[in-house]
């Protein structure tokens, strides 16, 4: 039996992103998403064109997209309710967000160079995606939200997350990512069964 119903959100589930960018001075800006898909080399990214990251995606054309591991939760809370706009937007300031920054800082995570963008990588994140801008697409009206669409340049892998020393494939065995669920944190659960479509695209 269903029920219609009238969800104030629809987040059935993708993985949290902390997106790095660079600020108009020169400063690294760092921002959590949870709202993010990949296909082939592109993803899709669905923020608030108000925000800070978006300004700066739009204005340097590139960005690093990290991904957290379950353990890094504490460190995204630090994050959640700041943004590098200032002044703060209406929007933003009426749902309790403060300016700040040093995102990096409050965060306690670690600046890493990355090799084809200015945006600093995330060290604590075992995933590291550098990314060029490609296109933003607007939301219906009236809403600020939009799809910004990046072209993936560059993978950082941590080695423990590899198949194998020489692998270009990550063992999805070992990858817990953050997810995002109805504005909740959880993990991955156990393989429940082999995929039919892992031979087509594994190894």
């Amino acid at each position: 039996m269903h029920t219609v119903i009238e969800p104030k959100i629809l987040y059935f589930g993708t993985s949290v992103v902390l997106i790095s960018t660079i600020n108009e001075d020169g400063t690294p800006n760092l921002a959590p998403i949870s709202s993010a898909w990949w296909l082939n080399q592109s993803c899709m990214l669905g923020i608030s064109s108000k925000s800070q990251t978006v300004q700066n995606l739009i204005r340097e054309q590139e960005c690093v997209l990290n991904l957290p591991s379950i353990d890094l939760i504490p460190a995204v809370e630090r994050l959640t309710l700041l943004t590098g706009r200032n002044p703060v937007p209406e929007s933003k300031a009426l749902r309790g967000y403060r300016y700040e920054a040093d995102k990096f800082g409050i965060a306690g995570l670690t600046q890493l160079p990355s090799q084809l963008v200015e945006a600093p990588r995330v060290k604590e994140c075992p995933v590291h995606l550098e990314a060029k801008f490609v296109k933003i697409h607007p939301f219906e009206q009236p809403s600020s939200l939009a799809a910004i669409e990046v072209r993936i340049e560059k993978v950082h892998i941590e080695d423990f997350l590899l198949m194998n020393a020489n692998s270009n494939y990550v063992d999805p065995s070992k990858w817990n990512p953050m997810i995002m669920n109805f504005c909740e944190y959880f993990g991955l659960g156990e393989q429940l069964s082999e995929s039919k479509l892992a031979p087509v695209f594994g190894p």
